[in-house]
């Protein structure tokens, strides 16, 4: 019997087959089936690529559905004016392991770490958020943009980056576009230009760090009413959220698992690993956080939030 041809989607369709709001239900959904065991997602394998690069190999299973995400991180790409991200997600049938369809790596990891953090936003920001700030300018702050810009439309984006230059620039690339995207606006997009050790200004309800330093980009007294969301540490010698931050914060992750190997800002702040909550426990409605008490909440990835993505992909598929 002729089987028909896996379809293969690009960045552009991919995006389009996995929206921000869709992205958001879906991962509140797997968290709890994570959490519940019903998605099995083992330690991503990394075998290493020349000149320090990676390879990342990322399954994951539920009875529904079965994802496979291998990627190539390579640093070195950006003297090569190449993207450091290449690979794909293979969605599979949890019955006969057939391949259903084969959606763009990096998009799919993009897309599903900033709706990570919108729902973030939505378990442990009592109200709706009016000031975001993005700490960093790369790709990630992209994706957390565009993400805003459609779930959160009438808000004011700070963007701060390495250098005041940076901040400007990415505004300056990106500001005129969400102004004019259908798909996402923002009312406000401007660069946070103060100096490195500046306090943020008061007004900023989420901030969202989205690098890879190895020391923090921000260390501010916890306080009531703003969420800090870390992004972009994933190994252990990444710190973007210092111990002053999270010694006054309750602490939460996306994959309790995974964060006690490759949360570098826990790690090295020495935190007690009994207190810290998975999202998992927030989002079912049987748990709720501490009252009034400031929130970190800390973000490493699994496979498990790419199933959700291709579980999304799924259903739109279906409806064409």
């Amino acid at each position: 019997m002729t089987r028909p041809t896996t379809q293969i989607f690009d960045a552009t369709a991919t995006a389009q087959l996995i929206p921000y709001a869709s992205l958001v239900d879906a991962l509140k959904r797997a968290s709890l089936d994570y959490a519940r065991q019903r998605i099995a997602s083992p330690e991503r394998l990394v075998v290493p690529l020349n000149e320090g690069g990676i390879m990342l190999s990322m399954p994951a299973t539920a009875p529904d559905l079965a994802i496979h995400k291998l990627v190539n991180v390579c640093a070195s790409n950006r003297t090569r004016e190449l993207p450091t991200i290449h690979g794909q997600v293979m969605a599979f049938d949890a019955d006969t392991g057939e391949t259903l369809f084969i959606l763009d790596g990096p998009t799919v990891t993009g897309r599903r770490t900033a709706a990570m953090s919108m729902l973030g936003v939505e378990t442990f920001d009592a109200s709706t958020p009016r000031e975001f700030l993005l700490i960093g300018t790369g790709t990630q702050a992209l994706n957390h943009l565009e993400a805003i810009g459609q779930l959160y439309p009438d808000a004011r984006v700070w963007v701060k980056g390495s250098a005041p230059e940076r901040a400007a620039a990415f505004c300056a690339a990106y500001g005129e576009k969400m102004q004019g995207n259908l798909q996402g606006k923002v009312s406000e997009l401007q660069p946070l230009l103060t100096e490195p050790d500046a306090p943020i200004p008061t007004s900023i309800d989420v901030v969202i760090a989205l690098t890879t330093s190895k020391r923090a980009v921000y260390d501010e007294p916890a306080r009531a009413g703003r969420l800090v969301i870390g992004v972009g540490a994933f190994t252990p010698a990444m710190v973007e959220i210092g111990a002053h931050t999270l010694s006054g914060s309750a602490l939460y992750v996306d994959d309790p698992a995974g964060a006690k190997h490759e949360a570098g800002d826990f790690i090295q702040a020495g935190v007690d690993w009994a207190v810290v909550r998975g999202i998992a426990s927030v989002v079912d409605e049987s748990a709720s956080r501490p009252a009034e008490k400031p929130v970190v909440f800390k973000t490493v990835g699994c496979a498990a939030w790419d199933l959700a993505a291709c579980r999304v992909a799924r259903e739109a598929l279906s409806g064409v």
